[in-house]
């Protein structure tokens, strides 16, 4: 299969979550024989903080702008499936761009479902429109569970299938390094998950002085009243990941709130950090255990009292179980491959029930 992919971003983890997604999931499908193009759009930000620049499961190219989009045409034309992410800059124009000159399967990637659809309500088409949705011959998600009967039904969408995020176990592998952090974060700023941070990581902080936390990740506030007793990293490349992970007795996993409203929306730091075999003290939302059972694969808290309880009744021994129980989870229905064959599948669903009338081009 020739697949075309437009996504946020594979060249950079700076920032956002989908480089990493996508790097997993294209070198699994890669090595399932197919031929990859990613398409990403330039953008400063991102140019500056490159963290993979010569992937060798797919070709890696740049466009500067819509006008210059039109250099890929033929590629787009002549591909078996294009797939645009979401976040992607103009991503309403590129979907018409895709959908009038495609002639194999359009997809969408969503690895934010909550906050698109959130953000379609408020009428804010940022990246999606109502309008393009149904040119999508299938709308993969991040969430699953009951969203994906109402993009069907309210979106007119043909086909939304779930297509969680997942890891590469290759890249996340448990290490033997020696416990730095009691409790550790790893995740970018985000408003809305940061009164979760706040009760479950730096409250206990303040309360455990003699505990040792830490929170990694970029563009947090100035003002934030972070104890003496929390390390900061501004930055950690995807590389050094698993040492951070199996530095820490725990790690935290907080869900943004459009997430915790739909449910069935899993982190891709939440298999990450569990192939590394590291135990994942999480908030709570709908779908949660039908990936990690809660207790034995998985720690679930509330508020700050949980997690102090967790800290001081948990030894090393009991923590790495729950660790080793979570990594065989994974190994067993979350790995790149497994969702490659899924993605594989959707598309060939996809396919199967084309031909589908395409959009006029915006450019």
């Amino acid at each position: 299969m020739r697949l075309v992919v437009l996504g946020l971003s594979l060249s950079s983890s700076w920032g956002n979550g989908h480089a990493t997604t996508f790097r997993a999931l294209l070198k699994a499908f890669a090595a399932r024989g197919h031929d990859i193009l990613f398409l990403e759009r330039e953008v400063p930000w991102y140019a500056a903080n490159r963290d993979v620049t010569d992937p060798d499961y797919c070709r890696l190219e740049y466009y500067a702008d819509l006008e210059r989009l039109e250099a890929w045409r033929d590629e787009i034309a002549g591909a078996d499936a294009v797939i645009v992410g979401s976040y992607v800059p103009e991503g309403v124009a590129v979907a018409r761009f895709v959908q009038a000159h495609a002639r194999g399967v359009t997809a969408f990637y969503d690895i934010d479902t909550p906050v698109t659809l959130a953000k379609l309500e408020r009428g804010d088409f940022e990246y999606l429109s109502p309008e393009v949705i149904p040119g999508y011959d299938v709308y993969l998600s991040f969430t699953g569970g009951p969203t994906l009967r109402h993009i069907e039904r309210h979106y007119g969408s043909p086909a939304a299938r779930a297509l969680y995020c997942s890891v590469d176990p290759e890249a996340y592998p448990p290490l033997d390094v020696e416990k730095r952090w009691d409790l550790s974060y790893l995740g970018t700023y985000s408003p809305d998950r940061q009164p979760t941070l706040e009760r479950l990581l730096i409250e206990p902080a303040r309360r455990m002085p003699e505990r040792r936390f830490v929170v990694a990740g970029p563009q947090y506030p100035a003002d934030i009243d972070w104890p003496a007793n929390v390390e900061r990293i501004e930055h950690l490349p995807p590389a050094d990941h698993p040492a951070f992970y199996s530095a820490s007795l725990f790690t935290l996993n907080v869900t943004r709130a459009d997430m915790i409203a739909a449910g069935w929306s899993p982190s891709v730091r939440l298999f990450e950090a569990a192939a590394s075999a590291v135990p994942v003290i999480s908030d709570r939302w709908q779908g949660l255990d039908s990936l990690f059972a809660p207790g034995r694969e998985i720690v679930l808290a509330d508020g700050p009292d949980e997690v102090v309880r967790r800290l001081q009744q948990g030894d090393a021994a009991t923590a790495a179980g729950i660790g080793r129980a979570a990594r065989e989870r994974v190994m067993h229905g979350h790995r790149a491959a497994d969702r490659a064959a899924e993605l594989e599948s959707h598309l060939e669903e996809a396919a199967a029930a084309r031909p589908r009338p395409r959009l006029e081009a915006a450019c």
